[in-house]
């Protein structure tokens, strides 16, 4: 794929951006199969595809006007191989942007990116989210958290709201699910300080890919028994028992 490709795949999918992020976002797919060699930080091989499913997607966000801040503060928990955090960063310089992960091997890949690149907005965080956001300099302290792919709308709440400011918001990238997810989500969010909003589709062109992105409004504090300890709210989410 060339810039020129990409530039244009961009455009197709309504997602506005300057000359040179086509090229930083292929230096940064270069650097991910490199050291996909040697570590597992993703499963998609496909050049084509994994343009569309990781950079595609990840700056999907900024097609939709409004829920990505230019400027402000934004941390992305759970980042793994810096999805969608790293790539919302490349394309909002004016973004203080925070990727948080539990796994420092990931932390590694991704600063070994931000050297390269020279990226000068983002800072990198070692911890789980229930821990991440007990420390006083996280909780709270942001206009949006973000999370790409890492649980169901009620675990993601708990995840993400801790982290959020009164005033500001949760983004999640969901994919169908999210219908059978929204009930249990919502008296999740509401337990959390949160409010569900409405979900907007995204779409790819020649794609069949189903992808939704939610934003959560942060309405009041959080109270400070969440996020529970490490693991419990995956085992046991908020808001009741999952749909079946």
């Amino acid at each position: 794929m060339t810039t020129e490709m990409l530039s244009a795949r961009l455009t197709e999918c309504g997602i506005p951006h300057d000359a040179e992020l086509p090229g930083k976002i292929l230096r940064y797919h270069e650097l991910l199969m490199d050291w996909n060699t040697r570590m597992d930080l993703t499963a998609v091989t496909d050049e084509a595809e994994m343009i569309d499913k990781h950079y595609v997607d990840s700056l999907s966000a900024l097609a939709v006007p409004g829920l990505i801040p230019e400027n402000g503060s934004l941390i992305d928990v759970g980042t793994g191989a810096g999805f969608p955090g790293l790539p919302l960063a490349l394309a909002c310089p004016n973004l203080r942007v925070t990727l948080m992960d539990a796994q420092q091997k990931r932390l590694n890949f991704l600063q070994a990116v931000i050297d390269d690149l020279g990226v000068r907005n983002v800072t990198l965080v070692h911890a789980r989210a229930e821990d991440g956001a007990q420390f006083p300099n996280h909780r709270e302290k942001y206009d949006i958290a973000v999370a790409r792919a890492v649980a169901s709308l009620a675990v993601l709440s708990e995840y993400l709201l801790p982290y959020v400011k009164v005033g500001g918001k949760a983004l999640c990238w969901k994919g169908p699910a999210l219908m059978d997810e929204l009930p249990q989500g919502r008296k999740a969010a509401f337990l959390l300080g949160g409010k569900v909003g409405e979900p907007v589709p995204v779409t790819f062109p020649g794609r069949d890919w189903q992808h939704l992105l939610l934003p959560v409004q942060k309405v009041a504090k959080t109270a400070r028994q969440y996020p529970r300890k490490a693991g419990t709210p995956g085992k046991s989410p908020l808001g009741g028992n999952d749909k079946k």
